[in-house]
């Protein structure tokens, strides 16, 4: 038995005040359910602007000679 190791692709996103709430939301649900990634970070600054860290997991197949 082998023990895995899981890997991630991450992202950062960073988005602008002006980026109404409801968009936010719509942009992270859409990411979620077709780029299968996940919210691992939001924060948002006194300025208003939003950084936003997404991952999702790195599925390696093994080559079968």
């Amino acid at each position: 038995m082998s023990s895995r190791v899981v890997e991630y692709e991450e992202t950062k996103v960073r988005l602008d005040r002006s980026v109404p709430r409801s968009a936010v939301r719509k942009l992270l649900t859409d990411q979620a359910e077709y780029g299968g990634w996940e919210l691992t970070r939001l924060r948002r600054y006194r300025d208003g602007t939003r950084d936003v860290w997404i991952r999702r997991k790195i599925i390696r197949v093994p080559l079968t000679v």
